[in-house]
């Protein structure tokens, strides 16, 4: 790797100040941050994030074969970035019970992702029947589910603290939580976009933290791309990266880029260039994160491969039945195959690696597609 560190080269003078303390493993710091995201040199910054990945995994490329479940989108929020959620009554909207769940789940599934609308009747011990009820049926399927924005509604209105009721979820079989619900954390954009309804940045990081001294991993989201500034985008990611300071949860971090669709908070979505420098940046001051995901959903297939050489070592899996984010107008395929999934990463010439929900390796294949 010490040919690789001497001969990369930066023509930005503020990258160039970024990469000194990159090699010499210093902490980068909110104005380095600004320098990743403000940078025309796009693929020095690329360069500085694929060699901080490759020194975390190599030319290894993760997916999972995994199916994504809404019980319900029916929500009490009424966020202004989402084309999701409806209200009871409402066309559109949709409950899903908990054998309608356990049909959705096919047998080479190995990961089940749930997330829902805060739904005003619901109570906990729905919630966690879904979770026993599925673990049941599918006791080889691992379980990421509900938000810490949905565990803190369920502290809003059913009065049951985070950790008991993680506690109670775990017991019944949940094994990972999902990193969504954590927008941007800030207070302005909280008040500007409607979300002050959800819990803050603060009590998102709190409820990790919960999930992680319960020995629940959990992933880590940022939504970007909307009307936030950079300085916040940086923010967020800095808060991120505390709080694994603190309890070391997290599993990967995964940027989601805003979707246009109905909401139209800006006439159209962000640039590839900016989900590439984002993604670049995350890798750069995520220094405490095993993974940064290249979310192919919204990404789109070219621009997820091109983000494997700009720090992202994931790019989830086939998603089947994807629904929140195709709502919001998502392009890409509501699914995914594994051979699709090889080509993202082949024409990257990355190494795919079948993982699991963990991260424990179920199989590595040659770039060919082929058991290694």
């Amino acid at each position: 790797m010490g040919s690789v560190v001497e001969d990369l080269r930066v023509s930005d003078p503020g990258l160039s100040r970024v990469w000194e303390k990159v090699r010499e493993g210093e902490r980068l710091d909110l104005e380095d941050g600004l320098a990743c995201l403000g940078t025309d040199d796009l693929l020095g910054l690329g360069r500085m994030a694929d060699h901080v990945k490759r020194q975390k995994s190599g030319e290894w490329v993760y997916f999972v074969i995994n199916r994504y479940i809404n019980p319900t989108n029916i929500c009490v929020l009424s966020c202004s970035f989402c084309d999701f959620a409806k209200k009871k009554g409402q066309a559109g909207a949709f409950e899903h019970s908990i054998e309608d769940i356990v049909g959705m789940i096919e047998a080479d599934v190995r990961e089940v992702h749930i997330v829902g609308g805060h739904h005003p009747d619901w109570p906990f011990e729905y919630y966690e029947r879904i979770i026993g009820g599925l673990h049941a049926a599918r006791p080889n399927v691992q379980i990421k589910a509900f938000t810490a924005a949905e565990i803190d509604y369920l502290w809003r209105r059913w009065k049951i603290e985070p950790r008991e009721a993680l506690s109670r979820l775990k017991a019944a079989g949940l094994q990972t939580m999902p990193g969504g619900g954590a927008e941007i954390f800030s207070s302005r954009l909280a008040k500007q976009l409607r979300y002050a309804g959800k819990a803050d940045g603060d009590r998102w990081c709190e409820i990790h933290g919960i999930a992680h001294s319960l020995g629940i991993r959990t992933n880590a989201t940022m939504l970007y791309g909307h009307v936030e500034t950079h300085a916040e985008r940086v923010d967020h990611l800095l808060k991120l990266r505390e709080q694994q300071d603190r309890s070391g949860g997290f599993l990967t971090f995964i940027a989601l880029p805003y979707q246009v669709g109905a909401t139209k908070l800006v006439p159209r979505s962000t640039p590839p260039a900016d989900n590439l420098r984002t993604i670049a940046a995350a890798r750069l001051l995520l220094d405490n994160f095993p993974h940064i995901e290249a979310y192919w959903v919204l990404l789109g297939e070219d621009t997820a491969s091109v983000a494997l050489h700009f720090g992202a070592d994931d790019v989830n899996g086939t998603l089947e039945d994807e629904r929140v984010q195709h709502m919001a107008g998502a392009q890409t395929p509501a699914g995914l195959a594994r051979e699709q999934l090889f080509r993202i990463i082949r024409d990257a010439n990355k190494v795919p690696v079948e993982r699991d929900a963990l991260y424990n390796v179920i199989q590595v294949w040659d770039r060919e597609g082929a058991a290694a």
